[in-house]
């Protein structure tokens, strides 16, 4: 592993037993504190996706906010947050999408992107996929092209790469 890459893991910090028994939490509060840290991981974010065509960054709330506006910055495109459900003022889309016990559900403006956009989704981590695949999805009816989706962390684990076979690219920084 190269020696950035070994830096951002050291600055992921393990919490047993978070949110509840059994559960080792990956904590990347240490590494947003840092600030070669957070360069770091915002320009691995990013790399991937300069010269793509990129017109905008889309983040889930809220640590997708986190990391998709300052990628955002750096690809020269505007950013299109996605939030839980109740949050967002004007006309908008959703998305519902399953967890373990019930549903969830992601919104954002019906005017955030459209056919002319092709976006990079960012967030901080890949679990089990329902968050990303159901942005993805609500991207995609609004008419966007994605280009990839970027995570700081991937939980090789629990298979949530799975649930995104369809997008382009598919880019983490670090994988547990």
């Amino acid at each position: 592993m190269n020696r950035e890459l070994e830096h951002l893991r050291r600055l992921i910090r393990d919490v047993p037993d978070f949110p509840k028994p059994g559960i080792l939490f990956k904590d990347i509060t240490p590494l947003v504190r840092d600030p070669e840290g957070l360069k770091t991981a915002l320009d691995l974010l990013a790399a991937p996706f300069a010269g793509a065509g990129a017109t905008a960054v889309a983040g889930m709330e809220s640590r997708g906010f986190i990391f998709g506006v300052p990628v955002a910055e750096r690809l020269g495109v505007g950013f299109v947050p996605i939030r839980k459900p109740g949050k967002l003022p004007a006309a908008k889309v959703r998305e519902e999408y399953a967890l373990e016990y019930g549903t969830d559900a992601l919104e954002m403006h019906a005017d955030a992107v459209g056919p002319c956009d092709r976006v990079v989704v960012v967030d901080d981590l890949l679990a089990t996929g329902g968050t990303a695949a159901a942005a993805v999805r609500m991207l995609r009816r609004a008419g966007a092209e994605i280009v990839g989706i970027a995570f700081v962390v991937e939980l090789d684990f629990l298979l949530g790469r799975g649930k995104l076979a369809d997008v382009p690219r598919v880019h983490s920084l670090l994988h547990y």
